[in-house]
């Protein structure tokens, strides 16, 4: 595995050694030692999660309050996305900055994203099959979400009129959203 440093501190691009034949091919999408010994990170991932999409949905940009917050190791088994993150960390130096990457089901990139990032991805063909592992569980309670479309932001998502649920269509902005603190 091959693991590339991203603009934004932690966040990191993996990339799974693929061995293929006219049979197919064979990955290792996850092993916790090769993990940890390449980024330094030991985690034990307690929630493993699916989404399909058809081609224009837009789903995030989400994260959770801490003590809530989740770290995420997400990759694409079917389909394409443009998957973006956000550095919501109080007192980073690329707080407010975001990083995005078409993760597709033929060159089997992977992102890991530290707590302390909003996550969210647009589908850019039908029937995507997205699959995501978390370090914390889901707590409806903790979890936000910030406007796709925050011109604070400036995130080109590549569409301008997405397939998106209630939820995300009244997210709040940047500068409305309640930070990650630890008294909340």
């Amino acid at each position: 595995m091959d693991v590339a440093t991203t603009p934004l501190p932690g966040l990191l691009v993996l990339t799974p050694r693929v061995f293929g034949d006219t049979r197919g091919h064979f990955l290792e999408s996850y092993n916790h030692d090769t993990f940890k010994r390449l980024t330094g990170v030991d985690i034990d991932w307690v929630q493993d999660n699916e989404s399909r999409s058809a081609r224009g949905v837009l789903r995030g940009l989400h994260f959770q309050l801490p003590p809530h917050g989740q770290a995420k190791l997400v990759r694409v088994v079917r389909g394409a996305v443009l998957d973006v993150c956000v550095d919501i960390r109080p007192g980073s130096p690329s707080h407010g900055r975001h990083f995005k990457l078409v993760l597709d089901d033929r060159d089997k990139r992977m992102l890991f994203i530290p707590e302390g990032f909003a996550h969210g991805f647009v589908s850019l063909a039908d029937d995507t099959l997205f699959l995501y592992k978390c370090s914390r569980y889901y707590d409806r309670g903790s979890e936000r979400t910030i406007r796709w479309d925050d011109p604070d932001l400036g995130i080109d998502w590549g569409v301008n009129d997405p397939l998106l649920s209630e939820k995300d269509g009244q997210g709040l902005s940047f500068a409305e959203n309640p930070w990650p603190r630890t008294d909340v």
